[in-house]
């Protein structure tokens, strides 16, 4: 009885002790330093956004931007000066010539290295080396404006000048009578032309091939073109197997001038009497006019007769060996040169047939 009240006295406590056990449990002391750390950096993030809100909202909080510093009086000196050399510079090399400029400033230059005579007084020696000293400066910058100038129109003239001044080699003596017949290329003698569909084509000329083989025998044939030499030399190859053509000319045997390449025939180490230019760019590509044939531009056509055309008075000037010439397609100037000469030819016959005649009147 006594252990069956002693249980029931038990009974009521236990949701008792129970419940104050759950109710009590609480964080153990090393977790609030860790909660109270936590808050106190989630504090001040916050307080520091808070202040980068408020600065970037206040322009005033910005900071000013730097000032540039006007320039003194002797920067702008030297700027002046600097600008005025460079102008003064310009304008001496545009108005004169390398050599212009080398003979007008040769006294100054001189001045500046004349040595003091010991015989002058002793402020005279002073002006004399004032001057001297002033003048070297001067003197010094002419000096290596020259060279420095001297050196460009050396780079400048092997870019702009033909590669020698002897082109061709020397004729042997025994084909000194021999006139030189220079043929330009690209629409003289061939035609490139490009299409999408199959890249470049060359095509030769009508009757380029009967024209450089009959034309050969008198004389001597060169290629001069304003096209680089991986393109001359290929075509050539294809175009003249039987080696009609003696020397080939690219563009760096032309002359550059005002944005175009000219043939200059004075480089070819030949006399100008003895040569002829035929192109269909004659005058508009070569230096002598005096020696040039012009004819009409070769673009495909089929009809094509300009080269055949040529051959009768060409190969009558290599026979008759004018003594110059110059003085022979002057009179042809402003006219169709092979039209002219067949009709030439014809008034001489019908002129010889006259004479023939009137010589047999005198015999009867």
């Amino acid at each position: 009885m006594a252990g069956v009240a002693r249980s029931r006295l038990l009974v009521p406590l236990l949701p008792r002790i129970s419940a104050r056990s759950f109710s009590t449990a609480s964080p153990s002391p090393a977790s609030e330093p860790v909660a109270s750390s936590a808050a106190a950096v989630a504090a001040s993030a916050a307080a520091a956004a808070t202040d980068y809100s408020s600065s970037a909202g206040d322009p005033s909080s910005a900071p000013p931007p730097p000032t540039r510093k006007p320039l003194g009086l002797l920067g702008s000196s030297v700027l002046a000066v600097v600008a005025a050399a460079f102008g003064a510079t310009g304008y001496v090399s545009y108005a004169y010539s390398l050599d212009e400029i080398d003979q007008k400033t040769q006294e100054l230059r001189k001045n500046s290295k004349q040595p003091i005579s010991d015989d002058l007084s002793g402020f005279e020696k002073f002006q004399a080396m004032a001057y001297s000293a002033a003048m070297k400066v001067p003197a010094a910058a002419i000096e290596f404006y020259l060279d420095t100038r001297s050196q460009i129109e050396d780079q400048i003239r092997g870019f702009s000048e033909p590669s020698s001044d002897k082109l061709l080699p020397d004729l042997l003596p025994q084909e000194q009578h021999v006139f030189t017949l220079v043929l330009d290329l690209n629409e003289t003698l061939v035609y490139s032309d490009w299409k999408r569909e199959r890249g470049w084509r060359t095509f030769k000329r009508p009757g380029v091939d009967a024209f450089l083989e009959h034309l050969a025998k008198f004389y001597e044939i060169v290629v001069y073109s304003d096209q680089l030499n991986m393109y001359v030399d290929p075509v050539i190859e294809r175009l003249d197997p039987k080696g009609c053509i003696r020397h080939r000319l690219s563009r760096v045997a032309t002359k550059y001038e005002n944005g175009k390449h000219y043939r200059d025939l004075s480089k070819l180490n030949r006399n100008p009497a003895q040569v002829i230019y035929i192109s269909g760019h004659a005058l508009e590509s070569c230096l002598q006019p005096e020696n040039c044939v012009p004819i009409k531009p070769w673009k495909l056509e089929n009809d094509d007769t300009q080269l055949l055309d040529l051959i009768p008075f060409l190969e009558y000037v290599a026979m008759a060996r004018p003594p110059d010439i110059r003085a022979v397609l002057a009179s042809y100037q402003g006219r169709d040169i092979a039209t002219e000469f067949i009709e030439r030819s014809k008034e001489h016959q019908r002129r010889m047939q006259e004479q023939k005649q009137q010589g047999r009147l005198w015999r009867r």
